[in-house]
């Protein structure tokens, strides 16, 4: 029995999130599927965690068991081609048999981003989110600042979340500015709650319209209170950007 892990990337759009669910198109049901015309097994394909419908992937990784004895280096192709357009995979190598996606996993970073241009785009409008009003970018730097080390999020967190405990830590938090006026907000921790990091996102927004000082961050956090923090914002501009072990 061979343990695969696979680093997968894909455009969230037209999916209704990774998670299997009836009658909506998932991702990883989707690619089970595609290893069953390979190798012709039923396998349960275990992710670091699961995106949200809309949410985009630079670097899910995700891993299975099987019997097949197809080349490692032949996975990557054999996949792809039995997948649709807007899922790809981009490695795939042989690992320890105790290693679990999830449940090995150190670090995650996520990428928020934000289209700050007056008009926004056609193009890139399922991949980003605009906000037409002008951003205080140095504020927002500042602010995020406040987010890093460990803490209790509950107030960061949508209703619903199966979480026992709503205590994370956030090792690395930035904002970036990019050319052509986008914004990036970037978080690596060693997890995240069911919209931590778009309600994060929403919250520096907020900071950077004026409506929040950067000060106010951390008696936020403090709060614990959901009402005190930003808005959820849309899914298309955020990104898992990869996992480390």
């Amino acid at each position: 029995m061979k343990n695969i892990k696979l680093v997968i990337e894909y455009d969230g759009k037209d999916w209704g999130g990774w998670q299997k669910q009836p009658n909506k198109l998932n991702i990883q049901g989707t690619i089970e599927q595609a290893i069953k015309r390979i190798t012709g097994e039923d396998v349960e394909l275990n992710a670091s965690g699961r995106t949200d419908a809309g949410v985009h992937s630079l670097g899910q990784v995700a891993n299975f068991k099987t019997e097949s004895d197809l080349p490692i280096e032949k996975w990557p192709l054999a996949l792809n081609a039995n997948l649709k357009k807007s899922i790809v995979i981009k490695s795939a190598e042989e690992v320890d048999e105790r290693f679990h996606s999830r449940l090995t996993c150190k670090k995650k970073t996520y990428r928020y981003i934000i289209n700050n241009n007056k008009y926004g785009t056609a193009i890139y409008r399922n991949l980003e989110t605009h906000i037409p009003q002008k951003l205080d970018v140095k504020k927002m730097k500042n602010a995020i600042k406040y987010f890093e080390g460990e803490h209790d999020f509950s107030g960061f967190k949508a209703s619903g979340t199966s979480a026992k405990s709503s205590v994370r830590t956030i090792y690395e938090a930035q904002v970036i500015e990019m050319p052509e006026e986008r914004i990036y907000i970037e978080l690596t921790g060693n997890g995240f709650l069911y919209n931590m990091v778009r309600i994060i996102a929403g919250t520096l927004v907020d900071v950077g319209l004026g409506k929040i000082e950067p000060e106010e961050i951390q008696e936020i956090i403090e709060s614990n209170k959901r009402d005190r923090a930003g808005k959820t914002l849309p899914p298309q501009g955020l990104y898992l950007l990869k996992v480390e072990y």
